[in-house]
């Protein structure tokens, strides 16, 4: 079976569009990331100032120690849900790269089976435990291709969910120290 130009254009094209779309997607990512971070460094640089303004305003020894305890608790929370947001964005862009590599996956998968089972319908007479064995193989493949696929969904799954009970820990652990001074 041979590809024709216009085959080979329209395969051209859709691969073309699929990686406009997945730059779009990660410059979009890089976008977010970046306007999580300016607006971090500004909080962090207002909170900086008027927490050195408290600082200078303290009357004794024991309101200063008050004033740098109680920072400990909001910037492990603050810190938290940064991580939060960084790890949000990168699921988010993540999840819209698998879609569309699994969309596009699924296009070839479903040509080459197309064209493999043209291949077969067209073999010569005498050929078929070959064919057999072949498409055995072809089936062995897809198989372990889609559990490969769903094993990284569940690896990735895993993933968010221990990132959730660290941050969790690591937030109540914060408020305890907190606490104790």
């Amino acid at each position: 079976m041979n590809m024709t130009i216009d085959q080979m254009t329209a395969t051209s094209k859709s691969n073309l569009d699929a990686v406009i779309g997945l730059s779009n997607k990660s410059f979009a990512g890089f976008e977010k990331l970046v306007e999580l971070n300016m607006a971090a460094a500004k909080a962090i640089m207002t909170e900086s100032f008027d927490h050195a303004q408290a600082l200078l305003a303290a009357k004794d020894v024991q309101q200063l120690m008050a004033l740098q305890t109680g920072l400990v608790a909001p910037m492990a929370e603050k810190t938290a849900a940064y991580g939060r947001h960084v790890y949000g964005i990168a699921v988010e862009t993540s999840a819209e790269f698998t879609k569309a590599l699994e969309g596009k996956a699924a296009e070839n998968q479903k040509a080459f089976t197309q064209a493999f089972d043209s291949l077969v319908k067209n073999a010569p007479a005498g050929t078929e435990s070959a064919v057999a064995v072949l498409k055995s193989a072809l089936a062995s493949s897809q198989s372990a291709i889609e559990s490969a696929q769903n094993t990284a969904k569940k690896a990735l799954a895993l993933a968010e969910s221990n990132v959730s009970a660290v941050t969790e820990q690591a937030l109540s652990a914060a408020a305890a120290v907190s606490k104790q001074a």
